[in-house]
């Protein structure tokens, strides 16, 4: 493909429609500009045309990238970088030309950040890779892989394949537009700010050249944007892999392997993408499901919903009870939780039911609901002033008035039947 005069691709009309519809779908924060999304269109109307002159004279400045920092659930911060809305919409334009070029050298186990792949078909193939013989993993985690990526070496291999001068020009501009903390400007030396819409793209091409250098050597992996895991037939063979792909990444791409965190260990001793695995002694062979991290993830949250202090009413809670139910089993129904989703089930009826106790209030009041829901008064009576939530909604009155038809009738949907309605392992 002719990769000589791509700037006028990225200036089609069709093209830029495309990008700002794309940016107001994202919708996300301000930049250092402080202009919302919905403000882009209105902009472009009065500058669309500057724009597209300065892009075609090297004369466009993107702006520093507004620093965010979001903690991680294990600790620390994800330092993202939030570029201004023309900013993005811009990198839009261009990432949807370069993206087809660059999707034809993408490796086919290479599955972050493109079209049509996700991170189930990451484990799904890496399941295959294990059950055919590649019983040992090399996990290597890449320190800070977005701040770290070399300016020079990224933009040398884009410079093989875009020819277009003026393409270059932008995106170089792009990794060194500086990043604003606390109102004071620092340059960006190094990295490529997780933020914004080209970034992901940049990743891939920087990492295509590791996949590259694996598949050389003719070694099966995965990777899924810098979460990147190798499986080998023996624990000498990972020692082997870690010891001279962790070299190659630091000598050749100049980026830093985190050695607290890379390990060589079998299937069910490694977390990834939020999966872990376990060997099926009935079916012999490795299944993927939930990790005990994510379970945990997934619990805390849970309480979080159906906290009996949490000042909403119970049909707000839940609505975000299903958002959570339905978000989380979409993403691992790959896994195998088919008894996870039957015990979470039960611990969210009883919370729900503790949380409707509370809203009742008073003895009264709570006897009188129980008698409408089909309670003898005696024993409505009994369990109305008996003290202690816990206690009290583990009682057969409370389960059989507030039971779990009844909470689907209320709009909380079950768990385990969403489970088998999306997986593709039942």
């Amino acid at each position: 493909m002719d990769t000589n005069s791509l700037m006028e691709q990225i200036l089609a009309k069709d093209n830029l429609n495309k990008a700002y519809l794309q940016v107001i779908r994202n919708k996300g924060a301000e930049g250092v500009d402080g202009m919302e999304y919905t403000e882009l269109g209105e902009y472009l109307l009065k500058n669309g045309e500057t724009i597209k002159e300065q892009l075609r004279t090297r004369k466009y400045k993107p702006q520093p990238v507004r620093r965010v920092e979001i903690p991680k659930p294990e600790g620390g911060v994800r330092k993202l970088g939030v570029p201004t809305v023309t900013d993005r919409f811009v990198q839009q334009a261009v990432a949807q030309v370069l993206t087809p070029i660059f999707e034809e050298q993408f490796h086919d186990h290479s599955y972050g950040f493109r079209p049509s792949r996700c991170a189930q078909q990451a484990v799904l193939t890496a399941l295959e890779m294990m059950n055919d013989g590649h019983s040992w993993i090399v996990d290597i985690d890449l320190e800070k892989f977005f701040d770290t990526v070399n300016h020079d070496k990224l933009m040398t291999i884009i410079g093989r394949t875009i020819k277009d001068g003026d393409v270059i020009s932008i995106v170089r501009k792009f990794l060194v537009s500086g990043v604003i903390i606390d109102d004071e400007y620092e340059d960006s030396i190094v990295g490529t700010p997780q933020g914004g819409n080209i970034s992901p793209l940049l990743a891939n091409i920087m990492l295509n050249e590791l996949d590259k250098e694996m598949e050389s050597r003719g070694l099966d992996f995965v990777r899924y944007a810098d979460d990147c895991i190798i499986m080998v037939g023996s624990e000498l063979a990972a020692s082997r892999v870690m010891k001279s792909i962790s070299k190659f990444i630091e000598e050749k791409l100049g980026l830093k392997v985190n050695v607290s965190k890379s390990k060589v260990d079998k299937p069910k001793g490694i977390k990834y993408l939020g999966f872990g695995f376990y060997y099926d002694t009935f079916a012999k062979q490795y299944k993927a499901k939930p990790h005990a991290s994510s379970v945990a993830k997934f619990k805390a949250k849970m309480k979080k919903f159906t906290c009996r202090s949490w000042g909403v009413n119970n049909k707000h809670k839940i609505e975000k009870l299903n958002q959570l139910i339905r978000g989380w089993i979409n993403y691992f129904k790959i896994g195998s939780m088919k008894k996870l989703c039957k015990n979470f089930d039960g611990t969210i009826r009883y919370r729900l039911r503790m949380c409707i106790w509370k809203h009742w209030k008073t003895p009264k009041n709570r006897a009188k609901n129980l008698i409408k829901l089909g309670i003898p008064k005696w024993a409505a009576r009994r369990t109305s002033y008996a003290k202690g939530f816990a206690r009290v909604c583990r009682s057969s009155d409370i389960s059989q008035a507030i039971n779990n038809e009844r909470l689907a009738q209320f709009g909380l949907i079950s768990m385990l039947d969403y489970y088998i309605e999306r997986c593709v392992t039942c």
